[in-house]
């Protein structure tokens, strides 16, 4: 949200209380707190009649600093509140020699205030300068009409680049924009996001998590433009400072607070095939492309029913379409004795129509507006209602009926919507509406995983989910939402993936093809190369299906190779799981988290590494023209032996049957492939 009109002047309507000059830093315990008055202080009377900024710092973890800026400390706060882990540190409090300054250190990441003077707080790792936040920078925002505001602004250096703030379709470095973190259900071509999370990442080797889970609006110098600032309403900001030195060591210190993903089972890892969305289907319809896909040596590992397997106007009541499916207990034994899981889509809103629309009314499970009422609407399924996650009476009700078709032989869930959540009603636990908006998604796939967890066993739980916010991490696995059938939806999509594993996520995936319309052969080959090349891989659509054969010959070869390949490479993806696990470092990384330290890699965001040593470059046009750029070292294509030299761009031609792949020479992961000669050697 901007504030200002230019660099000297402020918006029509907007007041500013700025953290001018310091009154007093205080230490309390292992922390510090100080006071910064709106103006310089030259007597007693300037203390009358003037706002103080206060400003907590303390450190939760090693390599962590968190800043808590408020005006008015008597503001209610409702909630929901992020689920943080804190880890024991021995802080430290050091003052310089001429008390100009007195310094918070957190591990090797201090956080320097002046203790007199202007507004003026270092954040330092091993003693660099990281980022800074001076007499312009903390501010205090009232708006007319909207309300009041807290900002904070933080340096640019020269050349450093932002990355992250949730899965994001457009420019990957962030730089030059505006960022509202607001879950919508807004597709993959617009600037809004299914994924929203107050979370950047520096190419300098720091992150910021701002931790408020209400709307954030970060101005990444797009306002300041030598500057970073994030704002929230009401009348305090919490934000902390993750040091690391390297990006990805950022990353490892984020997870440690808000979470990490468990470890995955392998069948995940194979390729999922739905129904696609408004299709006509039946079970004859869904065992002949199963038995289609077999009979073709395409090897399957999970089937998604969409939407459909329920009636119109029913989702989601969690009942089987009995025209289309009069035996599904029969269908399912059919398809797990062809060696398939299966996997059912759902979301968190109940239809009128529904047989447990009354139910859940009766019972107090749907979210009320402030006069009592339920609250309805018919954008989606006419007359629904929505799930009040937060009365645990109803998540036991909504696991109830998950556990029932699990009981059934359910495997794993797609955890649809979750986006459109209101913020005129009232919350079972008294939660803050606004606040409750983006939370929702996290508290949904929350209770989704669980009972995942419990009826199939840790390792075993899977989700496919759309939306998510902070910690949303610890309930894999998220696809990237609804795109279209082009060129430009495939990089778009990559552009999210790469955002959101630059926001903590450690696993991802999207649609084989695209969602919207008919993808024509070229645009659905070189999508599966790039599908069966991310962590997890689904042929989904909406109104036309995903089986290659519809296309035509050759994109059956191509499926059948990449899927192979995906086969060959699973000890070395398991050995990368381990590690997202372990570390929070995430499967699919952009360049640059991989290669921090090459500036060539800062702005690629059509190429990617898959764990540690294999490089993905997909094809994005018909013809299979190529440009990419290897970093430096020895690199060998994995598909047709060519050796190249890193440091350098190159441009190459490929057919359907290959793409940019290349591993680091000498690396065992290609010991893997055993004939790299084209699809046929796949």
């Amino acid at each position: 949200m901007k504030f200002t009109d230019g660099y000297w002047l402020l918006r029509d309507g907007v007041r500013l209380i700025r953290a001018k000059d310091i009154d007093r830093v205080d230490q309390h315990g292992d922390g510090l707190t100080a006071y910064a008055a709106a103006k310089q202080i030259t007597s007693r009377g300037d203390t009358l009649n003037q706002p103080v900024i206060t400003v907590h710092l303390s450190a939760p973890a090693p390599d962590v600093i968190r800043v808590r800026i408020e005006h008015f400390a008597g503001a209610l706060d409702l909630g929901p509140h992020f689920e943080l882990t804190s880890t024991e540190v021995t802080a430290q409090v050091r003052h310089a020699e001429d008390a100009s300054w007195v310094e918070l250190v957190s591990g090797r990441l201090s956080a320097r205030v002046a203790t007199s003077g202007p507004w003026h707080l270092e954040y330092r790792w091993d003693g660099e300068l990281l980022t800074s936040s001076t007499e312009r920078s903390i501010a205090h925002a009232t708006v007319e009409g909207e309300g009041t505001y807290v900002h904070e602004q933080l340096g640019l250096g020269v050349g450093e680049t932002v990355y992250g703030l949730g899965e994001r379709f457009g420019a990957f470095v962030k730089n030059g924009q505006t960022v509202d973190v607001w879950n919508a259900d807004g597709g993959t071509n617009s600037e809004q996001a299914y994924k929203n999370v107050p979370f950047l990442l520096s190419s300098r080797g720091y992150g910021v998590f701002v931790d408020d889970a209400g709307p954030v609006s970060f101005e990444v110098g797009s306002e300041n433009v030598s500057a970073t600032q994030f704002s929230v309403p009401g009348e305090r900001l919490t934000y902390e400072i993750y040091g690391g030195g390297e990006p990805a060591a950022v990353l490892e210190r984020f997870t440690a607070r808000t979470g990490r993903p468990p470890q995955l089972p392998d069948w995940s890892y194979g390729l999922w095939l739905s129904t696609s969305f408004t299709t006509d289907y039946d079970e004859a319809t869904v065992l002949s492309f199963v038995d289609g896909m077999l009979e073709r040596g395409i090897d399957l590992s999970v089937f998604h029913f969409d939407t459909f397997w329920m009636r119109g106007y029913h989702w989601c009541d969690f009942v089987w379409d009995p025209q289309t499916f009069p035996d599904p207990r029969s269908l399912l034994a059919k398809l797990h004795e062809r060696g398939l899981k299966v996997c059912l889509w759902i979301n968190p809103y109940i239809g009128q129509q529904g047989e447990i629309f009354a139910e859940a009314a009766r019972e107090g499970y749907l979210l009320r507006r402030p006069d009592g009422s339920i609250y309805q609407s018919d954008l989606w399924q006419a007359g629904m209602g929505i799930v009040d996650f937060t009365n645990p009476a109803a998540v036991a009700w909504y696991q109830g009926k998950l556990a029932a078709l699990l009981e059934d032989g359910v495997d794993c869930f797609k955890s649809d919507f979750g986006e459109r959540i209101p913020t005129d009603v009232v919350w079972h636990d008294g939660s803050d509406p606004v606040r409750m908006h983006n939370y929702y998604a996290h508290l949904y796939n929350k209770v989704v995983f669980e009972v995942l967890e419990e009826w199939r066993g840790e390792g075993e739980a899977v989700l496919f989910a759309r939306t998510a916010t902070a910690g949303g991490q610890q309930f894999p696995v998220h696809w990237g939402g609804d795109c279209e059938s082009t060129f430009e939806a495939m990089a778009q999509s990559l552009r999210g993936g790469l955002s959101l594993v630059s926001s903590g996520f450690g696993y991802w995936s999207h649609d084989i093809g695209g969602f919207e319309g008919t993808p024509d052969p070229a645009v659905f080959k070189r999508w599966v190369a790039f599908g069966l090349l991310s962590s997890h891989s689904r042929l989904h659509g909406s109104n036309s299906y995903r089986v290659p054969w519809l296309f035509d010959q050759e994109a059956v070869e191509i499926t059948r190779g990449f899927t192979r390949l995906k086969q060959s490479l699973m000890p070395y993806l398991r050995e990368a799981a381990e590690e997202t696990t372990a570390r929070g470092i995430p499967m699919m990384r952009p360049m640059a988290l991989q290669f921090p330290a090459d500036p060539s890699c800062r702005y690629l965001d059509r190429q990617y590494m898959l764990g540690a040593d294999l490089l993905v470059a997909p094809v994005f046009t018909a013809d299979g023209t190529l440009e990419f750029y290897l970093p430096d070292g020895a690199w060998v294509h994995v598909l047709d032996g060519e050796q190249l030299t890193g440091g350098r761009w190159y441009t190459r031609s490929y057919g359907f049957d290959s793409l940019g792949l290349f591993a680091r020479a000498g690396a065992p992961v290609l010991d893997l492939v055993a004939a790299p000669a084209g699809t046929a050697g796949l």
